[in-house]
């Protein structure tokens, strides 16, 4: 009876109900903790690994893109575009290797005649004849040719048409002729520069315009229109365009620059020329 006072059963029973259902849930809250830990702890250590892991990819994948020939360059239409634009470059090509021939050829020989120039102004007439002037010049010059046309003209006037023509107006058709000439070889190649200058545009046109149809031709053909059934024909046609100007700004301002640089050489030479008929006639007026 003591012990049933004491100790009662429904009691201990509801105690140990307690304790068990305490621990169960005690247990269901560390189990849920520890799930959170490791969910928690997993995305930092994928996110850590992640580089490591993914490095050799990325290395692999940025090789392949270098070895991988750009489908939309220059390089891949020269070597395989279609016979339009094969055609087109090597136009475009042969008119700026001539532009850029001609400019340099031309600069120097107005840059020569410019300092030929100056030298016969100083020399050529402080001579004691015009033998001696005209042995001071350069085999090759513009000025000995000038020179010796005129000389040669003062001294044979002769000829039974020749001598309705007044020695003065004789001498200076022959130095003017000279001139000419020097002028004509001077200002050769200025013409194909303004060809290239007015031309070229249009021939990179030429090949915008075909790489456009082609595009046109793949989008119908393919019934949708993709980026990469578009992106090449137009790539090409775009660096047609870009290849035409970049051919023609040079010419034109070539072009533009040596016929000033021309004028101004050729001043002095025509000045040159005057001096030298003044000379001439002195020294027949002289001689006489």
């Amino acid at each position: 009876m003591l012990a049933w006072l004491l100790f009662p059963r429904f009691p201990r029973i509801d105690f140990t109900v307690g304790v068990n259902s305490m621990i169960s849930r005690l247990s269901g809250f560390f189990a849920a903790l520890a799930m959170a830990a490791s969910l928690a702890m997993s995305p930092a250590y994928a996110q850590d690994q992640k580089p490591a892991e993914t490095a050799p990819v990325a290395a692999a994948a940025a090789s392949a893109t270098k070895d991988i020939e750009n489908p939309y360059s220059l390089g891949n239409i020269v070597a395989h575009g279609n016979v339009v634009d094969q055609l087109v470059l090597a136009v475009l090509a042969i008119m700026s290797v001539g532009s850029w021939y001609i400019m340099i050829v031309r600069v120097w020989d107005t840059h020569k005649l410019g300092n030929e120039a100056k030298e016969v102004r100083t020399a050529f007439f402080k001579k004691a004849s015009l033998s001696d002037g005209l042995r001071g010049l350069k085999e090759e010059s513009a000025f000995r040719y000038i020179a010796a046309t005129a000389i040669e003209a003062s001294e044979h006037h002769e000829g039974a048409l020749t001598e309705n023509i007044d020695h003065s107006s004789w001498v200076t058709m022959n130095a003017e002729r000279a001139v000419a000439e020097v002028n004509g070889k001077l200002g050769s190649g200025l013409g194909f520069l303004a060809t290239v200058g007015s031309t070229s545009p249009f021939i990179g046109l030429m090949g915008t315009v075909w790489g456009i149809l082609q595009a046109l031709t793949a989008i119908g053909v393919a019934g949708q229109a993709s980026i990469d059934k578009v992106a090449g024909p137009v790539g090409a046609a775009l660096i047609m365009t870009f290849i035409g100007l970049a051919v023609a700004v040079p010419a034109v301002l070539g072009y533009n620059w040596l016929l000033n640089r021309n004028k101004a050489v050729m001043g002095q030479v025509r000045a040159f020329a005057a001096d030298l008929h003044g000379v001439l006639m002195g020294n027949r007026s002289v001689k006489r």
